[in-house]
């Protein structure tokens, strides 16, 4: 037994080592696109094998628990979870990476009304991995919760700026690569927001064996 949870324990802290891996990739992708910063933009594509191989990492013992141990009830849904955030954790590392390619792209371009309201949205959707993964950690689900109700905002935020893009390229269309560039931009950065919102939906099963999936949540709900 005291085997098992010290495996557990191991779970948790790679899928953390993970998870400030991701954070500091996203971070310093936005920070290379505001800045215009190319060293950052480096740091991120040197980190993305690390991530890769993380993943691999954490799968091989979440599934050395599965396969070994028969986990029951909380400890299964723990291992389940861990999984599936070490899924979407990975994934937002492609974003960011991608997000970092976008910043080299546009390096010496002079920024259009500064990039619209693409910070706004990069602030909006890190404050969502962040508690995402507060939530993980602290196994609060209502953390978990004021996560999933951000999701509409960023979708809102990457709408609007399309719109303004489109409205730039029609004006003047000697700005339409920069403008794809930063459609690009607002496009992974509402990517990253979704696995953030998977992470938080993770959490909230995990705490409470519920599934919120696709408003899962309200559909369990019996009238009155």
């Amino acid at each position: 037994m005291r085997h098992f949870e010290a495996e557990l324990e191991e779970l948790k802290k790679r899928l953390l080592e993970m998870s400030g891996l991701v954070e500091s990739a996203i971070y310093r992708s936005i920070l290379a696109l505001v800045k215009k910063d190319p060293e950052q933009t480096n740091l991120v594509l040197q980190n993305e094998g690390r991530i890769n191989q993380m993943q691999i990492e954490i799968d091989d013992i979440a599934t050395g628990l599965l396969a070994l141990q028969q986990p029951m009830a909380k400890d299964l849904r723990f291992i389940t979870s861990a999984i599936k955030i070490n899924n979407d954790l990975e994934r937002m590392g492609d974003h960011a990476c991608k997000l970092a390619e976008r910043a080299l792209s546009l390096l010496n371009e002079q920024p259009i009304r500064p990039l619209i309201d693409i910070p706004q949205m990069a602030r909006l959707a890190e404050s969502m991995v962040r508690k995402s993964l507060d939530a993980f950690v602290k196994r609060d689900a209502e953390l978990a919760r004021s996560v999933l109700v951000s999701d509409d905002a960023v979708d809102e935020m990457r709408d609007a700026i399309y719109d303004e893009l489109v409205a730039y390229m029609e004006q003047e269309p000697s700005t339409i690569r920069q403008c794809l560039d930063l459609m690009f931009v607002a496009r992974n950065l509402e990517r990253i927001a979704d696995h953030a919102t998977n992470i938080a939906e993770d959490v909230v099963f995990l705490v409470e064996g519920v599934d919120v999936r696709h408003h899962a949540e309200v559909r369990n709900v019996k009238p009155a």
